[in-house]
C-alpha cells in the first residue's frame, strides 16, 4: 500500500545579493517540505520565474537591480498570481513593514534576525498565517489603537508614494541623484521630479532640507521611533 506524501512547498528567492540567494537556498533547502524552485536577482526575472514555475512562497528584497521589491508584489498580484509573498530587507521594519502589508505582503522579516525567522515566516504563510516580528506587530497594532486611518494618511512620510519613499530612504542614506538614478533604473529628471515633490509634501524649503531631514528620519527610525518626517 503506497503512504501519501505532503506535497512540497514551492519556494522562489528574490534578491540581487548571490551570495544571500545562495546561503537562503541551502538554509530552505534543507528544511522538510521546502523545495527552491528558482532565483532572481530583479523584478523581471522574478515575474517570468513567477509565471513558468508558479511558487507558493516568494521571498522578496526591497532593493532590487531593476527596481523595488513592494513594486514586484503589486505585479505579482495584479498579474494574478497566487503566491504568498514575504519581504526579507536589511531596512528597518518600520520603514517598510506597513507599506509591505498594504502592497500585499503576507510578511515582513528583517535580515539582522536569523535565517531561521524566514523559515518559520514561511511556514506561517504556507498555512495562510501573516507573519510578522512582535516589533512590527507591536507598531501596527499601536498605530490603529492611537490613530484613526484619516491621521494616519494625513501623517506627512505616509503621503509619500513608495517611490518616493525610495529616493528618500536614499537620500538619507547619502547617495547623490545620479547614483540614486542608475540604482532605481530611472533618469537623473525623473528622480529630481521625485525630490521635488517629496520637498513639497514634507514642507521643506530646498533639497538641502530634504537630504537632512532624510537623514534625521532613518536614523530615527534605526532607534526604533515611529515613522514621522523629521523636521529640518
Amino acid at each position: 500500500m503506497t503512504t501519501p506524501t505532503n506535497p512540497v512547498a514551492r519556494i522562489l528567492i528574490v534578491d540581487d545579493h548571490p551570495a544571500v540567494r545562495e546561503a537562503l537556498t541551502i538554509r530552505i533547502s534543507s528544511q522538510p517540505g521546502l523545495q527552491v524552485c528558482g532565483e532572481a536577482a530583479d523584478v523581471a526575472e522574478a515575474l517570468r520565474l513567477a509565471s513558468e514555475t508558479s511558487p507558493d512562497v516568494a521571498v522578496v528584497d526591497i532593493a532590487l537591480k531593476d527596481g523595488n521589491g513592494i513594486d514586484l508584489i503589486k505585479r505579482l498580484k495584479s498579474h494574478g498570481s497566487t503566491v504568498r509573498a514575504i519581504v526579507w530587507s536589511m531596512y528597518s521594519e518600520s520603514l517598510y513593514a506597513e507599506r509591505a502589508l498594504r502592497a500585499g505582503a503576507m510578511g515582513y522579516v528583517n535580515k539582522g534576525q536569523s535565517t531561521g525567522e524566514i523559515i518559520e515566516a514561511i511556514r506561517q504563510v504556507l498555512n495562510d498565517k501573516v507573519y510578522y516580528t512582535p516589533v512590527v506587530r507591536e507598531r501596527l497594532l499601536k498605530q490603529a489603537l492611537g490613530q484613526t486611518l484619516e491621521d494616519r494618511e494625513t501623517t506627512p512620510i505616509n503621503q509619500l508614494s513608495d517611490r518616493e519613499v525610495d529616493v528618500f530612504r536614499m537620500l538619507g542614506e547619502g547617495l547623490k541623484t545620479v547614483e540614486i538614478a542608475s540604482a532605481l533604473h530611472l533618469s537623473v529628471k525623473t528622480v529630481e521630479t521625485y525630490r521635488d515633490r517629496i520637498r513639497q509634501k514634507l514642507g521643506l524649503e530646498n533639497s538641502v532640507e530634504v537630504a537632512r531631514s532624510a537623514l534625521l528620519w532613518i536614523l530615527e527610525q534605526e532607534k526604533g521611533n515611529s515613522p514621522s518626517a523629521a523636521s529640518p
